[in-house]
């Protein structure tokens, strides 16, 4: 089953939206993770948001979008996300393909910075990322900076 994907500006959001993406990051990197974090810090409002849904309605996947020096220095990706609900149907490879490519149509083809769970590594090599410098623990969870040339 395709997903449906939108692009909007956090003013361009309406209230379900907002409620569906805060609810879905709240089920996987709070409740899901068991990890204890302020989700809402403050760069909802200066992102892009990437929202994949289902045909029954439901938000599948996930993405915060930020231009140069928004998140980082550079082009950024960050709370990639693929609702436990919809995980067996690789749209976690599809909101990063989607991600990528909106990246680039958004903000023009440019290196693309992500600070990603130490586990996801692998997944985003195979996207043409590579780890920057050491490790770091982001609550309690370790991270690498990664970036895409």
């Amino acid at each position: 089953m395709p997903l449906t994907w939108t692009t909007k500006p956090y003013s361009d959001l309406t209230v379900p939206e907002l409620y569906a993406l805060l609810q879905l990051r709240s089920e996987v990197f709070v409740v899901e993770q068991t990890c204890a974090f302020q989700d809402m810090d403050g760069l909802d409002e200066k992102a892009d948001h990437l929202l994949g849904y289902a045909e029954t309605g439901q938000l599948a996947a996930y993405a915060r979008l930020f231009g140069p020096g928004l998140s980082y220095g550079q082009v950024s990706i960050g709370r990639v996300v693929t609702s436990p609900a919809f995980r067996r149907f690789g749209y976690g490879r599809e909101l990063l393909r989607r991600s990528l490519a909106e990246c680039e149509r958004l903000y023009g083809a440019q290196p693309i910075k992500i600070g990603a769970q130490l586990y996801l590594k692998a997944f985003y090599e195979s996207f043409g990322f590579a780890q920057l410098g050491e490790g770091y623990l982001e609550d309690g969870i370790p991270h690498i900076y990664m970036l895409r040339a």
